[in-house]
């Protein structure tokens, strides 16, 4: 069962594989825990040729290969058959390249699998066949996938993909394909999830994961690594007015690009473009400059699109440190008549909010609770947050708003934040970078929960 977002993305992404041929697809692994996500990539990066015969020597168990320990490479992982930490991998085929997250299904981790999540172009969602009831046509799914499910939308990840695994361990695999692909698309609806594609495999096997099983449980599609080479990238929010977050300040350099001893402001563009002769203003301090010149990640003096790094260097000496925001300057506004004094100023690109309603994922091992302040990070930017009221709390398995005066450790939610400073926020569906943001305990340094802004 495939929809229509495949075939309407095929052409694009072909066409962008060959204008691009080093663009890598970016995804992860996800679902709950023992699904087979370890030893599916295991088998994409064995049937692709991208594990190494010394390597395959080193990851036999009674004289077979144990895909799984291709990804679980620490040692508690290994001593207790589970993923723990985001473990990534790397291969190709002739259409494509790919960069993988093996991301872990255990609740306790699920901060590990939304950092992995944040970062990927698309999502493979597993779902172990053996675990369901599949001979029931109203099947429930397990909550783990349901999660999964939800963050990997919440954050935006631009395609998911569900994989139906161990179809080869149940009796009638076209009949529990039939029902749990019901399940899965019943749930993607009323969540409001895009799913690209749903499709069986057999990880343990190989079948239907690099090599085609036609007619194999009544599908008829391409193969999982098929779709993962038709995806499209995460594309950049270039159609935005520029917003550009400070990592690093070169004061002192010697390259000729800086001849007038003016330093270089260095970072990756969230939003819109930057190149010479653009207006901007530094946020929080409000200070206007001009863009004189700008520097590509090799230092060559070209302009730059959002998801791009880039060195800035302004036409004047400004107040700037690592983490203030370079922005799109406002504007101008239209000449008021000579008796016109109530003309409006123009509003700023990216106005400063201090007050942000915000749907959270949180990971924290203590639950949230208003009143509560933690140290919030945008771009680069540490300030203090307050948890002012906790609104709802979303039930995974009827997907209802529930009233709340807390979230448990793994639980979604939407919150009101109050904040000690103002920031460049942004919707996170209208902006990626710019609506998210991450909760740290000020105490434990743990990171505590995935902001993203309404």
């Amino acid at each position: 069962m495939t929809t229509n977002l495949i075939a309407d993305t095929a052409a694009a992404a072909g066409a962008a594989a060959q204008n691009d041929p080093v663009s890598a697809l970016k995804f992860i692994t996800c679902g709950s825990v023992d699904d087979g996500k370890s030893t599916l990539i295991g088998r994409l990066l064995v049937d692709s040729r991208a594990v190494l015969q010394d390597h395959l020597a080193g990851v036999q168990r009674g004289g077979e290969v144990d895909l799984a320990l291709l990804t679980d490479g620490l040692s508690a992982e290994r001593e207790q058959g589970i993923t723990i930490d985001v473990a990534y991998r790397y291969f190709a085929t002739e259409e494509r390249k790919f960069i993988i997250g093996d991301a872990p299904g255990h609740e306790q981790y699920t901060r590990n699998m939304v950092t992995a999540a944040s970062q990927a172009d698309a999502a493979v969602v597993l779902v172990d066949a053996t675990k369901l009831d599949w001979q029931n046509p109203h099947l429930a799914l397990l909550p783990q996938t349901r999660r999964h499910s939800l963050l990997v939308h919440l954050l935006r990840v631009h395609s998911l993909v569900f994989a139906v695994n161990k179809l080869d361990a149940v009796d009638d695999p076209a009949l529990a394909f039939a029902h749990i692909g019901a399940a899965l698309a019943q749930f993607a609806q009323e969540a409001g999830i895009a799913v690209a594609a749903t499709v069986p495999v057999s990880a343990l096997k190989g079948w239907n994961v690099v090599t085609p099983q036609p007619g194999w449980c009544g599908y008829a599609g391409p193969c999982l690594l098929q779709i993962l080479e038709r995806l499209p990238n995460t594309p950049a929010d270039t159609h935005l007015p520029l917003a550009f977050p400070v990592q690093w300040v070169e004061k002192f350099s010697s390259s000729s690009d800086t001849r007038q001893g003016r330093r270089v402001f260095w970072g990756r563009v969230a939003a819109g473009h930057v190149q010479p002769g653009m207006a901007v203003q530094i946020f929080p301090s409000g200070q206007s400059a001009s863009v004189a010149q700008v520097l590509d990640h090799a230092r060559r003096p070209l302009g730059v699109h959002a998801g791009q790094s880039a060195g800035i260097i302004l036409d004047r000496e400004v107040d700037v440190s690592r983490g203030d925001w370079i922005v799109a300057a406002p504007a101008p506004a239209a000449a008021a008549a000579e008796d016109d004094f109530d003309t409006p100023a123009a509003a700023p690109a990216w106005p400063g909010r201090r007050e942000l309603a915000a749907t959270i994922a949180w990971m924290d091992d203590e639950p949230l609770v208003a009143g509560r302040v933690y140290w919030a990070l945008h771009g680069h930017r540490w300030v203090k947050a307050k948890v002012r009221r906790v609104v709802h709390r979303l039930d995974i398995h009827t997907l209802a708003e529930e009233e709340a005066a807390q979230l448990e450790p793994n639980a979604i939610g939407h919150v009101e934040l109050l904040l000690q400073e103002s920031l460049p926020a942004a919707p996170f569906a209208q902006a990626r970078v710019l609506g998210a943001l991450i909760l740290v305990d000020t105490a434990s340094h743990k990171t505590a929960g995935a902001v993203l802004v309404h």
